[in-house]
């Protein structure tokens, strides 16, 4: 999710670590409620598949305000404008069911994982960083997966649902491990 490496304050960590302990528990809890209410997609379901982005958005403006010396902030800024408009195209895809859902889920985790893999090398002296790196580069991998799950004979947003918790489970380990970084400076 950025380029060429101005390291994160070291002052803007211990916001970091809150906000990714903050991430950790809403992907677990959204996770769970998506499991809960996805198998019969229906309005519960649909609002919880808009609120994934918008909270992405949240968490991006709590970033950019954490991050305020970092070259890391274009990255966030990008993340937000690209959350608000998957928040569009899931209003749209929530009316047309789980394939659309997954392709427009599928799209922005493609291209939220580039962002995330870039600010996460942009804040690798920071410390704590390699987890958001390697989220990056595995929501890559999921979003292209999505989109061929779209196509397939029966479409759920289980695999969406696992995919958050695995976000939620980098954060809580980059929160951890910045948890280490500000324990030695």
């Amino acid at each position: 999710m950025s380029t060429a490496a101005t390291p994160v304050a070291v002052g803007s960590a211990p916001a970091l670590r809150r906000l990714y302990f903050v991430r950790f528990a809403f992907a677990v809890v959204w996770a769970a409620l998506i499991v809960v209410t996805g198998s019969q997609f229906g309005p519960a379901a649909a609002a919880l598949v808009l609120l994934y982005p918008l909270f992405d958005v949240a968490s991006a403006i709590v970033d950019v305000r954490a991050s305020k010396s970092s070259s890391s902030r274009w990255g966030l800024y990008l993340n937000i404008a690209v959350s608000l408009l998957t928040t569009a195209g899931l209003g749209v895809a929530v009316t047309s069911g789980i394939p659309a859902i997954l392709r427009v889920w599928g799209v922005w985790a493609v291209v939220a994982g580039l962002i995330q893999l870039v600010v996460g090398i942009n804040r690798r002296a920071l410390g704590g960083q390699w987890p958001m790196m390697l989220s990056g580069g595995i929501s890559v991998i999921a979003g292209t997966s999505f989109l061929f799950m779209a196509a397939g004979p029966d479409p759920s947003l289980l695999n969406v649902a696992g995919y958050a918790t695995l976000g939620g489970i980098f954060f809580l380990v980059s929160a951890l491990r910045l948890g280490r970084s500000i324990s030695e400076h």
